[in-house]
């Protein structure tokens, strides 16, 4: 991965961890880093690094950058060509996916803010996957939906009443 990738990456994932509900632009980034660490960059030099017209950082700003974003200071370089991390990389790259995937989703389901919010919580939790897999095996007990919403969310156990009642009707099928 080539370090703009990164740096386009380490902003969406402090957007999510921020509760933005957008993106973190350059300028968030550049104005985040003077008010936060009392030293910054500027968005033109950020956009230089992003676009690869300046491939490398000076030390200080890999500092600066790393501390910001609470990385190893040698995550912010181009990786090697052919470069893989084998075991570890795999399940964390596949982690990563899935995170964006849900990030993308509850940006595309903004304006249904509790189910967005929903996404992000599951993009934000350490292990996505897990929570994913534990909802499917939740799901497989409709019972325990019923059960779980009356408790966690009883302003929701209302619709889905209705939402059962409906598919009930239907015969089971959506």
């Amino acid at each position: 991965m080539k370090l703009g990738e990164k740096l386009r990456y380490l902003r969406l994932v402090e957007a999510t961890l921020r509760g933005l509900d957008r993106e973190m632009t350059q300028q968030d980034l550049a104005i985040a880093l003077k008010k936060e660490l009392g030293s910054g960059l500027s968005q033109s030099y950020l956009s230089q690094i992003e676009s690869g017209a300046r491939p490398h950082l000076t030390n200080a700003s890999r500092m600066l950058l790393a501390r910001f974003f609470k990385v190893h200071p040698g995550y912010l370089v181009d990786d090697p060509e052919g470069y893989h991390t084998e075991l570890t990389s795999d399940l964390r790259a596949r982690e990563d996916r899935l995170d964006l995937w849900l990030i993308n989703g509850a940006e595309q389901f903004s304006t249904d803010p509790e189910l967005s919010q929903a996404l992000l919580e599951v993009a934000k939790y350490k292990d996505s996957r897990k929570c994913l897999v534990l909802l499917g095996a939740i799901l497989e007990a409709p019972e325990l939906v019923e059960r779980l919403t009356e408790v966690l969310k009883p302003n929701l156990s209302e619709s889905a009443h209705r939402g059962a009642r409906k598919r009930r009707l239907a015969g089971g099928k959506l």
